[in-house]
């Protein structure tokens, strides 16, 4: 039986590994793995198993058997021009459809491939060779010269903490790289950091720079997307923002209202990283009820109209890998047919959310539909479908308090017709003294 604590000790292993989240890393050589060592540390720390290859390694794939190989795929390879084995834009494609979460880091010196990548998904990246420039906002410490490596301030970054984390605590962010744009048809696209007003987006070895294509704070830094079925993206044009060199730096920009401290590239790249592979907003129902108010289960035959319900959804939130009770007050509840005839904000009691209401006095198949969408977190979508009967004759009130009046004259018509009937039938006129009696009336007597 000595053996016995081993093999448990495996197999909790072997589980849990087999839980793991599976992370490909993209390189343009096997050395990412020196150069970005910090950043795929702390992945790596936070539970996930990482693969890291060459970008043009012909054994890449993402699918087996119609399966993901892998949950996650991060490319740190901006030279790429065609990738290996079986992967292409269009594959990634297919992996962002099946729920593949993708961050793409970029650069100067960008290929065809990312840039393909990027169309795919509502993002055009700058020409190569094009760096973002700022004059006013650059780094004089591992700046070359060029004005290119810039300091990111907090006034930048989107103002969503699930993706950025704490800006009010974050440090500056240093950036070194291409810009990007989001297209205009893109209505999923975040901002996710910005360049400042003073940016443009040239090729730094130009003598002069004349009408550059983009520039101030329409220029991207880091910008992303999450997809109608969740699955996130991120591009950034910097593959230098998670290096070694830019996680240990200290920053010293040239912008006097900006004090040099530690670089926030780690804070910065672990947020961003928790929140493409879905470890932060990430919402779920978990359960949903409603019934006639007092009353616990839904009724078997459906609503009736003007009847009093009550709805009650469950939601949880994943934080730090556990489910936890939902505190958002901003959730609505839509009662539709076809247009909403009811809309209520629900009352957040802990992770459970009610709502009290009369049903409207409008028969039809209902739904209790909850659509809930947040910069930052998952879409939330639940229907629950119900039908709304009229009442059956028998649930009518005897007597209608507003129909007394019609009662009344109608009573009041029958004892009218009873009074005229007797007075006609049994009333009779006393003949007048003098007058002239006719030949019939004589013929009688």
């Amino acid at each position: 039986m000595r053996w016995l604590p081993g093999l448990l000790l495996i197999a909790s292993i072997g589980f849990h590994q087999s839980l793991a989240d599976r992370v490909l890393v993209l390189g343009e050589t096997a050395a990412v793995k020196d150069t970005h060592s910090v950043f795929l540390n702390s992945v790596k720390e936070r539970g996930h198993e990482l693969t890291v290859r060459a970008a043009d390694d012909s054994q890449l794939a993402l699918f087996k058997h119609g399966q993901l190989i892998f949950d996650h795929l991060f490319i740190l390879a901006p030279g790429v021009q065609v990738f290996g084995g079986s992967l292409s834009p269009s594959e990634i494609s297919k992996f962002v459809d099946a729920g593949g979460n993708v961050l793409v880091a970029a650069g100067s010196n960008i290929g065809d491939a990312l840039r393909e990548i990027a169309a795919e998904h509502g993002f055009e990246f700058e020409e190569a060779g094009t760096s973002v420039i700022d004059h006013h906002n650059y780094d004089q410490t591992l700046d070359s010269g060029d004005h290119t490596t810039l300091v990111v301030g907090k006034d930048q970054l989107i103002s969503a903490e699930l993706i950025v984390g704490n800006s009010a605590k974050l440090h500056p962010v240093l950036f070194k790289g291409i810009g990007l744009v989001a297209g205009k048809t893109n209505n999923l696209a975040l901002s996710i950091v910005r360049a400042s007003g003073t940016a443009y987006s040239y090729d730094p070895k130009a003598v002069r720079a004349t009408n550059p294509s983009i520039a101030g704070s329409r220029t991207l830094l880091v910008g992303g997307l999450q997809s109608r079925n969740n699955a996130r993206i991120v591009f950034t044009g910097s593959s230098e923002l998670f290096s070694n060199t830019f996680f240990s730096a200290k920053t010293n920009s040239v912008n006097p209202s900006v004090q040099g401290a530690q670089s926030g590239n780690a804070d910065f790249a672990t947020a961003i990283t928790r929140w493409v592979m879905k470890e932060s907003g990430v919402l779920r129902v978990k359960t949903v009820n409603h019934h006639k108010k007092g009353e616990t289960v839904p009724p078997v035959e459906g609503y009736f109209i003007t009847e009093d319900v009550v709805y009650t959804i469950e939601i949880e939130e994943l934080k730090n890998g556990k489910w936890v009770p939902f505190q958002g007050k901003d959730v609505q509840l839509e009662f539709v047919r076809i247009d909403p005839f009811v809309r209520a904000t629900l009352k957040n009691s802990n992770g459970r959310l009610s709502v009290a209401f009369k049903l409207p006095d409008v028969l039809g198949v209902f739904k209790f539909l909850v659509d809930y969408r947040r910069v930052g977190y998952t879409h939330l979508y639940d229907v629950q479908q119900v039908s709304v009967r009229p009442l059956w004759h028998t649930q009518y009130e005897r007597f209608i308090r507003s129909a007394y009046p019609y009662y009344a004259s109608s009573f009041s018509m029958m004892a009218g017709l009873v009074l005229f009937s007797i007075v006609y039938l049994y009333h009779k006129d006393t003949p007048v003294k003098g007058a002239k009696v006719l030949d019939s009336e004589k013929k009688k007597n």
